[in-house]
């Protein structure tokens, strides 16, 4: 054992840490260790990933690695034609999949009760540093009845599942037919505001948010008044891009129809649960202290310094139940820094430009019909 795991926290108190506390070289330090545990944990009891590294990566001398870029990674798509599982089949106590359209191959991930819980464990310490520990009125622009399908749950009910106890009296803007609900929320928002001006936390996902939201309020020429709100979104970006939307003309638009000036977006996948990364201040996606990101070369594979374009590869302190803790995204970024003083958050950051080309479409928000769309 080195002097540095000798000095390490345990595990649990790892977790507790703020999520951007720790600067960059102390944060990769541990990070090193935890996921060389993680790396032995599920060579040792998932078959397929035992066979990858010592196929792929030349054996058990790949996991003796000392820096975070020398972590062996598995390709997201395997998630898509292999069940990875690293405790037995009786501990597994929720399905995620991922969301697809019709004909796709999902991806599937199975958690145990340690790993759920420590998914939920991050994600309280991420969501509060931005919203705090008060639980607000929440606007969720979905239907109520999605969250009533059995398992396994879908990225985009996994989504809302995951931020709903972070909000309180939950109202949810869509109708039956996946309309917006002006008047119900017109109502809602006159409640909220009228036990004192409350802060009221909006979340959705993307591509519904335009096509529900900002396209519907444009449409009828209407406008809610959220001045107080927040509002978190992620996923379902492609629609967008199609369309010719960026970040900035959504953030404007949405700000136009709703009074809303702090629009926070995260990147994420039901792949590698808890690790999400949400904008900094600069609206560059910053890396917690949980999980790391390294961009690679797309022909080489090779990491790249700040400003090179590649492959998107995730990592986590959290999978146990899965080997989901080193993922090669479809995605392709660039790290924008390191250690920000401007921000006020550590860790890396970092930019996602899109999708692999002829990769294959998916995202939580991509099966939301366009029928309400006038672009």
């Amino acid at each position: 054992m080195s002097a540095i795991e000798l000095e390490l926290p345990v595990i649990s108190d790892f977790f507790d840490l703020p999520p951007y506390g720790l600067p960059q070289s102390q944060k990769a330090q541990m990070l090193v260790i935890r996921l060389r545990q993680l790396c032995w944990h599920h060579y040792e009891r998932c078959v397929i990933y035992r066979r990858l590294i010592e196929r792929v990566f030349g054996g058990e001398d790949a996991l003796n690695f000392e820096r975070l870029e020398e972590v062996p990674f598995i390709p997201v798509p395997l998630f898509k034609t292999h069940a990875l599982r690293s405790v037995p089949a009786e501990a597994v106590v929720r399905t995620l999949a991922s969301s697809g359209t019709s004909g796709q191959v999902l991806s599937r991930v199975e958690l145990d009760r340690e790993t759920s819980q420590r998914q939920t464990q991050v994600l309280v310490k991420i969501l509060q540093h931005f919203l705090g520990p008060r639980r607000s009125p929440m606007v969720i622009f979905d239907r109520k009845v999605a969250l009533d399908q059995p398992g396994p749950y879908p990225a985009r009910v996994a989504a809302l599942l995951g931020m709903m106890p972070f909000g309180r009296d939950p109202f949810f803007a869509l109708k039956e037919d996946l309309s917006l609900d002006i008047e119900g929320l017109s109502a809602y928002l006159a409640r909220a505001s009228g036990a004192g001006g409350e802060r009221v936390v909006v979340f959705g996902l993307t591509a519904i948010l335009w096509q529900a939201l900002v396209l519907t309020m444009e449409r009828e020429g209407k406008k809610l008044h959220i001045p107080q709100g927040v509002l978190i979104h992620a996923g379902g970006w492609k629609k967008l891009q199609d369309a010719a939307v960026g970040a900035e003309e959504f953030r404007q638009r949405v700000q136009a129809v709703t009074g809303i000036s702090r629009i926070l977006n995260f990147y994420g996948m039901v792949e590698q649960v808890g690790s999400i990364f949400f904008e900094n201040p600069r609206h560059y996606l910053q890396a917690p202290v949980y999980a790391e990101v390294i961009i690679r070369d797309p022909i080489t594979l090779r990491p790249l310094p700040v400003g090179g374009v590649g492959l998107v590869q995730v990592l986590s302190a959290i999978p146990t139940s899965y080997p989901g803790h080193s993922l090669l995204t479809e995605d392709m970024g660039v790290l924008r820094g390191v250690d920000d003083p401007t921000t006020g958050m550590n860790g890396r950051y970092f930019e996602i430009l899109g999708r692999v080309p002829q990769a294959e479409v998916r995202g939580c928000s991509d099966t939301y019909p366009t029928q309400h769309s006038t672009t």
